[in-house]
C-alpha cells in the first residue's frame, strides 16, 4: 500500500459543477492520487473517462459508455485520440508514457477498475 494516497469522490449533486471536461457534463467523479499523479475518473453521457495528471502533464484513456469497445488514449479530455487499445494495461502503459512515469505509478479508481475488453 502507498502511504501517501488520498481519495475522493462526489457527485454534481453535492455542488461540484465546475469540472470541465468535454462538451458533456460530467455525471460522478472519483479522484484517487498517489506517487505524484492524480487520477480522476468520471461519465459523461458518451464516455467513461480516466484522465490523469502529473507534474504539468495530462494523459486520458476513454471507453464507451456501454462498456464494450476499444479504449482510447488521448492527451486531454476532450483532445485528439492518439491511440486505441482492447486492454486496460496496454492503455495505462501509453498514459504512463506520456506523463514521464511507471505503469505501477499509476493510480486507478476502483469505478474505472474494470475498463477495457
Amino acid at each position: 500500500m502507498h502511504a501517501a494516497s488520498s481519495v475522493t469522490s462526489f457527485s454534481l449533486a453535492d455542488g461540484i459543477d465546475n469540472f470541465d471536461c468535454s462538451a458533456d457534463e460530467p455525471t460522478a467523479m472519483t479522484t484517487l492520487s498517489e506517487n505524484g499523479v492524480t487520477a480522476r475518473y468520471f461519465e459523461t453521457d458518451d464516455e467513461r473517462v480516466l484522465e490523469l495528471s502529473c507534474e504539468g502533464r495530462t494523459a486520458t484513456v476513454a471507453q464507451n459508455r456501454e462498456g464494450y469497445g476499444m479504449l482510447k488514449v488521448r492527451e486531454t479530455a476532450d483532445g485528439s485520440e492518439l491511440e486505441r487499445y482492447y486492454g486496460f494495461d496496454m492503455a495505462l502503459d501509453h498514459a504512463a508514457e506520456l506523463l514521464g512515469v511507471r505503469p505501477t505509478d499509476l493510480p486507478v479508481p476502483d469505478l474505472a477498475a474494470d475498463m477495457g475488453m
